[in-house]
């Protein structure tokens, strides 16, 4: 079952040695703000709780500092001495410029990366979603996809493992993938990239206090209004003119018109000087993206589609708009209290859907918001610090079909789970989910403990009632499936999939899910060398509509009738019982499932400061991750059989079945959707049955690191070595069997042997398992006022396995083999071995700010079901399904070089960006920046030619790219912005 959340600061912590039994006062250079301590008798002291800013620091006269601190960081600073590991910079502040050091983290164990302000203005940037620069961190990919669609991964982990914490509210969808809320299959920003100040990325071994996420979590600080007023004006353009030809449009010698339009604005200052500023920010977007319909799978079958199917092969595009909203105001009534109000807003409209195997008419319009509400209290005194928080969230995505009625999709003869081309769309193509409620959280830290050194305990509790929503399916579309045979495509459908309602039920299932989690943990600073972090959390989440779900009558009955396939007297659960189904794990009564109450995760972490100086630190750690189990996976059971989208099988000569209630000769007038629906009306025939384990558990993952930050001049590097485990994914199979038990009979699953009077039979249980090994290496100069130039070079190797065979690593559905243990592990899908991400900026003559990124990677694999004439014993055997097919990954050769050696990368991209910037009169400035994407325009293939082989032969390079299929990323693309700033 899934978990909950609490509070993620992204708040800065200082720490280290001045004066004994003295005040430390820490004044925010912008705002005013104070916050002071109190030295323990040995002269230590730690305030915690710190926007991330520009301090001045002192422990009494002569002992003023000032000091830059960053988001989500602990950093030292000892009065006696000059702090180790910084580096100068010129922080400017309205009309005021200070000289402040920047207070780097290195003795933390997590293993993470700084994304800073600077890094956002001057990295060069296709689009303005503020999560593109994670893509400079060792272990994260940052991928725009061929539809626009936007997402961020770590490891061999789904999109929908990470989480990303904004001012440390939690954004995690708990209905759909993509991490967090809105940026399932969306072409937009999760938030305005104006409002982000910095934000740090930690890919593994993260503290107690972090949860809902069990690889890479994101926690941001957005900016605040200061005693000055500022504001910032802009706009972006690009259209078909200023980019260069995609593949797909040089083949068929017709550029799709296209343009993007970035826009916003930023307004902060103050209400009550040193006391109370407000803070907003608006931006817009406007695409109309080119994208490539390519058929999919086995090539050999494509010259064989209907002419009208292959007609609508080539260029398209997907119209997009969005705006988003953010706004915040503080109030400090003293030097002990902080209030804090903020609200974001984000809605969009998209086609969406179109591209790779769908063409333009199996499009979705798509509209996707996401509203929340936070309000909070801060309070402290000399020895802790208290937050107390109330969030409220609604946040909703609606696809529905651009065109309802018939659609038609085509498979291969041999292989009818693959699909090469869809033009139309099933009853699925209809969604509405979304979550909305309430939270409240409290977060208590104390921070003048010692024994056997310092301790900076934190603790804290949360509870969440929000309530989940999912419909599934609609009743106006069917969706009819083709077989594509060796002579050509046969002229009437061998399957048929449609919506068939209920009456007078809803299709809509809802959830008021209660969530609960606890936390504790220590940052032990032993002495100048040591440092422990150690911590536990516990999470609890229940689900209603999952416990309370009662199996219908109906269907439990079907299991104890008569398997009508199978000797007299032999009912369809003992026929699974034969084939290792025991039917009572995924029958519920409503009382016999309970929540997974074993979410304890213990997170252990360690650093040496080899020398005291901060120059040379080993740190690593342990710790276990508990993420959650999505709500579009646990209500199938509820939405199937109240809006089910049964399937009926028609005799055709390729795709042959034996005559039953879900087998019927082919008439014409099943071309009629109210036809289809009358056929089953009033009974089951065909009805999908969807059950899931009464057992279920929550997914999580295992993260062991060891690894070692050194300062080498004015670079800060690191090596890092990471191994994460992830366990227990949730996966659907099939669980239809032949009468003797077997799942493979004559090289063919039991799709028609459901259950009596239904369907097939999909069961869901745990089961998908990750195995990642990395080795990240970093590299940062960090910029500088008077070098007047700053680098970070990133590094990743990564081996990584999966026991599933799609290229999609958010899809639940594994049909290929009896069950998910049955499945060998192979390459994980998306993600490259070697990987080179380097970004470099340069404060150049005449007001120009210069920017560079460069990335190198080598191919991504193509992750298949391998169907070539294996030779078959008729079950699952090691890489072969009973079918004589292979589960495989299969790395396509490399399509470019660069500078040296051969072609071993699959995807190269150079960018580069100018900004000149204009003195106009006062504190009024302008500039002008252009973007040039892509300079060389390198061909980032994403669509894959396959020619397995036959009799049950590999060939030997079985897998390309498809020259004239769809990219990832963006063409070579020239992007002008022009924008005015106070």
């Amino acid at each position: 079952m899934p978990i909950l959340s609490s509070a993620q600061t992204s708040d800065a912590t200082l720490r280290g040695k001045g004066p004994a039994d003295t005040d430390v006062v820490a004044k925010n250079v912008a705002t005013g703000s104070v916050r002071r301590t109190h030295t323990d008798k040995d002269g230590s002291y730690a305030l915690v709780g710190l926007s991330p800013g520009t301090y001045q620091v002192d422990a009494g006269p002569g002992t003023e500092r000032t000091v830059t601190l960053q988001v989500a960081s602990v950093a030292t600073l000892n009065f006696g001495a000059a702090a180790g590991g910084t580096n100068p910079n010129a922080t400017t502040l309205a009309a005021v410029s200070v000289t402040a050091t920047t207070l780097q983290e290195v003795k933390t164990s997590e293993v993470g990366t700084q994304v800073s302000l600077r890094q956002i203005e001057t990295t060069p940037a296709a689009s303005r979603n503020f999560l593109e620069f994670a893509d400079t961190v060792p272990g994260m990919v940052f991928t725009r996809d061929a539809n626009g669609n936007t997402s961020l991964r770590s490891g061999a982990q789904a999109t929908s493992n990470i989480n990303v914490y904004i001012d440390g509210v939690g954004q995690k969808n708990y209905v759909l993938p993509g991490g967090i809320t809105g940026q399932n299959g969306s072409q937009g920003n999760p938030f305005p990239q104006l409002a982000i100040a910095e934000y740090k990325v930690i890919t593994s071994n993260y503290k107690a206090e972090y949860d809902q996420v069990s690889s890479a979590a994101v926690t941001a600080e957005t900016k605040s209004g200061t005693n000055e007023f500022h504001g910032n004006v802009f706009g972006s353009y690009t259209n078909t003119t200023m980019r260069a030809e995609t593949p797909s449009e040089a083949a068929a010698n017709k550029k799709t018109p296209s343009h993007e339009k970035d826009y916003g604005f930023d307004f902060g200052g103050p209400i009550l000087k040193d006391q109370a500023h407000f803070y907003i920010a608006y931006e817009g977007k406007e695409f109309d993206s080119p994208i490539t319909v390519v058929p999919q799978g086995n090539s050999a079958f494509w010259p064989l589609l209907p002419a009208s199917v292959q007609s609508q092969f080539g260029p398209a595009n997907l119209p997009f708009k969005e705006n988003d909203w953010f706004g915040k105001v503080d109030w400090e009534p003293t030097d002990r209290d902080r209030i804090e109000v903020s609200a974001k807003y984000r809605d969009e409209t998209q086609i969406s859907g179109v591209g790779g195997a769908n063409t333009a008419t199996a499009g979705l319009n798509t509209s996707n918001y996401d509203k929340r509400f936070d309000i909070r209290w801060d309070h402290s005194t000399d020895s802790w610090f208290n937050r107390l928080q109330a969030t409220y969230e609604d946040a909703f995505y609606n696809p529905s079909p651009v065109i309802t009625g018939v659609g038609a999709n085509y498979t291969p003869y041999n292989d009818q789970n693959s699909v090469l081309i869809q033009t139309g769309n099933s009853p699925l193509a209809f969604q509405n989910k979304g979550q909305k409620g309430p939270s409240i959280s409290d977060d208590l830290t104390f921070n003048d403990l010692s024994w056997h050194g310092d301790h900076v305990i934190k603790m804290g509790v949360k509870f969440k009632s929000v309530k989940l929503t999912a419909q599934d399916a609609g009743d106006s579309n069917a969706l009819y499936t083709y077989a594509v045979g060796p002579t050509g495509t046969e002229n009437i459908p061998y399957k048929v999939q449609f919506g068939s309602p209920v009456p007078g039920q809803s299709p809509v299932a809802t959830s008021r899910d209660q969530q609960f989690g606890t936390y504790i943990q220590d940052d032990w600073q032993i002495d100048d060398h040591w440092t422990l972090n150690m911590g536990v959390r516990w999470d609890y989440e229940k689900t209603p509509s999952y416990l309370d779900y009662v199996t219908p009558a109906d269907v439990v009955a079907a299991f104890n009738m008569q398997d009508p396939n199978a000797p007299a007297g032999q009912t369809y659960a003992q026929t699974l019982a034969k084939g290792g189904v025991n039917i009572n794990d995924y029958i519920s009564t409503g009382s016999n499932r309970s929540a997974h109450k074993g979410q304890v995760q213990p997170r252990f972490g360690f650093s040496d400061d080899l020398f005291g100086d901060e120059a040379h630190v080993i740190f690593g750690g342990w710790g276990r991750a508990y993420d959650r189990n999505l709500y579009e996976s646990l209500q199938v059971e509820e939405t199937k059989s109240v809006l089910s989208q049964p399937t009926l099988y028609f005799n055709t000569p390729l795709a042959p079945c034996t005559s039953s209630a879900t087998c019927l000769a082919w008439d014409p007038k099943y071309l009629s959707i109210p036809n289809l629906q009358a056929l089953v009306a009033g009974t089951s025939a065909g009805k999908e049955v969807d059950m899931i384990n009464n057992n279920l558990r929550t997914p999580y993952s295992d993260q062991l690191s060891l690894g070692m930050r050194n300062k080498i001049g004015d670079w800060n590097t690191s090596v890092t070595l990471v191994s994460i485990k992830s366990h227990d994914g949730v996966v659907y199979t099939l669980g239809n069997r032949y009468p003797d038990g077997s799942f493979w009979k004559n090289g063919s699953q039991p799709w028609g042997n459901g259950i009596p009077g239904f369907g097939s039979l999909i069961i869901g249980n745990n089961g998908l398992t990750t195995k990642t090994d990395q080795i990240l290496l970093s590299a940062e100069k960090p910029y500088t006022s008077d070098s007047h130039w700053g680098a970070t070079i990133a590094y990743t190797y990564t081996h990584a396995l999966k026991n599933n065979d799609n290229n999609d690593p958010t899809d639940q559905y594994a049909f290929d083999f009896e069950k998910i243990a049955n499945y060998p592990y192979v390459t994980a899908p998306g993600i490259s071995k070697h990987r080179l991400v380097a970004t470099g900026s340069l404060d150049g003559p005449w007001g120009f700010v210069l920017g560079g990124k460069l990335t190198l990677a080598t191919p991504v694999p193509d992750v298949n079901l391998a169907c070539y004439g294996l030779p078959s014993s008729g079950m699952d055997s090691g890489a072969i399904n009973g079918g004589g097919c292979q589960a495989i990954a299969s790395r396509p050769p490399g399509t470019g070089k660069f500078i040296v050696g051969g072609k071993v990368f699959g995807y190269r991209d150079i960018d580069f960006q100018a900004t000149k910037n204009f003195k106009v009169y006062g504190n009024l400035n302008a500039y002008v920046r252009i973007d040039l994407i892509n300079a060389f325009n390198w061909h980032n293939y994403s669509d894959y030619i396959e020619t397995w082989g036959a009799n049950g032969v590999l060939t030997r390079t079985p897998v390309i790219y498809n020259p004239t299929g769809n990219i990832t990323g963006y063409p070579r693309t020239l992007k002008v912005s022009a924008g005015i700033n106070f």
